[in-house]
This record gives structure tokens, C-alpha cells and sequence, in this order.
């Protein structure tokens, strides 16, 4: 008689820590949709999107900034792709004020040592680029 209530008293301990696991589970999942909110990784792009601002001033490198050497005789166009080329990365120089740009590369060669509009999301020191274009001021 013995040997049958164990039997009965390891499925019933076995049966309730399943309920307590599934419990704990639904009790996580549950708050991770109530952190997240309805509708998940929508809500982040949506946040993400208000964030955006416009940037201006000139695309540079990191390496020079807004002081191109004139002794190297290069435009700042010149000096910018030369350095990025080198291991630089691209910038924006707006007054004191250096960011980081992080975006196309082929985009941004296109506009380096000229003055331009940076719409981004700002990261840090770094403004991850949706869209560049001239300054037309």
C-alpha cells in the first residue's frame, strides 16, 4: 500500500510544480507585453520617429573636424575622404560641436566638406542618419 501512495505523491508534486511553472511563465510573458505595450517593436519605431531632429553644419571627419591643414593643399572635400579613407569616420561640425555620423557611407562621401541638413536620431555622441541633404542657406 505504501509503494502505491509514493507513486500517487510524486505525480501530484510533479503535477503542481507544472502549474507553478506555467503560472510563472504566463505572470512573465504577461509583463513583458505590459512593458512593451500593445503592439511591441511598432510603438519603439513610432518613439523612435519623435526623436528624430534636424542637424546642421558641414560633414567632416573625425580626425580634423572643422580644421582642414591648408599646408596639405586639399579642399575640405578632399581632406575629409582622405582621412575616412584612412580610418576616420565622418562627422558633423556644427560650431564647437562634433558629432558622429553614422549612416550610408556612399551617401555621406557624396556630401563631405560641404555645409548640409542631417535629419536623426541622436545616440550618444553619434546621430544615426535617416536623411542628408545640402544646405541651401
Amino acid at each position: 500500500m505504501k509503494t502505491n501512495r509514493i507513486w500517487i505523491e510524486t505525480a501530484a508534486l510533479g503535477t503542481a510544480m507544472a502549474c507553478a511553472l506555467a503560472l510563472l511563465i504566463a505572470v512573465l510573458a504577461a509583463g513583458t507585453v505590459a512593458v512593451a505595450g500593445p503592439g511591441g517593436s511598432d510603438q519603439a519605431d513610432e518613439s523612435a520617429s519623435v526623436r528624430q531632429r534636424t542637424y546642421e553644419g558641414m560633414v567632416t571627419c573625425t580626425r580634423c573636424g572643422a580644421k582642414h591643414s591648408a599646408k596639405l593643399a586639399r579642399t575640405a572635400t578632399n581632406c575629409t575622404l582622405t582621412c575616412v579613407h584612412g580610418g576616420a569616420s565622418f562627422a558633423l561640425v556644427d560650431g564647437d560641436k562634433l558629432y558622429q555620423l553614422d549612416g550610408d557611407s556612399n551617401v555621406l562621401k557624396r556630401h563631405a566638406g560641404q555645409r548640409t541638413r542631417v535629419v536623426g536620431v541622436m545616440r550618444g555622441e553619434a546621430i544615426a542618419v535617416s536623411s542628408i541633404a545640402a544646405d541651401e542657406n
